[in-house]
This record gives structure tokens, sequence and C-alpha cells, in this order.
């Protein structure tokens, strides 16, 4: 999908990583929200309440999924699954853009 229809925009910014990471939510009609964001080149380490899906829409990044040993290619086009009340780590090789989605 390449645009979300009849959606509000919040217009303040989450930032993370002193502005490494910044991300805004976007609510549905329906109330579920999404967010959208970018990650500048970096590690991070990010935590879950939610079960979430982060699709990768442009970049190059690894992740380490909670209870694996092995990093994980992912570029624009793909996704990956993380678990609620987790914690994952992210190598961002280049300028990344994604979505969040919370499930």
């Amino acid at each position: 999908m390449s645009e979300f229809n009849n959606v509000t925009v919040g217009i303040a910014a989450n930032v993370y990583f002193d502005g490494n990471v910044t991300s805004r939510k976007v609510t549905f009609a329906d109330g579920s929200f999404k967010t959208l964001g970018i990650m500048m080149s970096g590690e991070y380490t990010f935590g879950t309440e939610a079960a979430e899906l982060m699709e990768i829409t442009a970049g190059d990044i690894l992740v380490l999924l909670p209870n694996s040993e092995e990093w994980l290619a992912i570029k624009g086009g793909q996704s990956f699954n993380v678990p609620a009340n987790a914690s994952f780590k992210v190598k961002v090789n280049t300028l990344t853009d994604y979505c969040c989605s919370y499930l």
C-alpha cells in the first residue's frame, strides 16, 4: 500500500535516540493506528508493548529479533514481526523509511 486514506496524522513527532529516529502517528477511522518514521544510520534497541509488524519501505537494516542469535538482513519492500513485551536490536546501514503496525 502506498498511501492511507481518511486518516488523522499527529503533528508532533515522536523523537528517539537524539533525533536519529523519528515517527508520526497515523490514526484510522476505526481508532487503530500505525506509525510512519525514519531511522538514520546507527544501532538502536527498541522495546515493544504490543506485537508489531515493521515494514521497511526504503533502506537497508539488520535486525536481531528476541530469542535469536542471527541478524536478519531486511531491505525496502520487506518486513518482520516482533512479539509483544519484547526487545529487539536494529543496525541501520542507510537512511531507512518504515511503517509500524500494532497488532
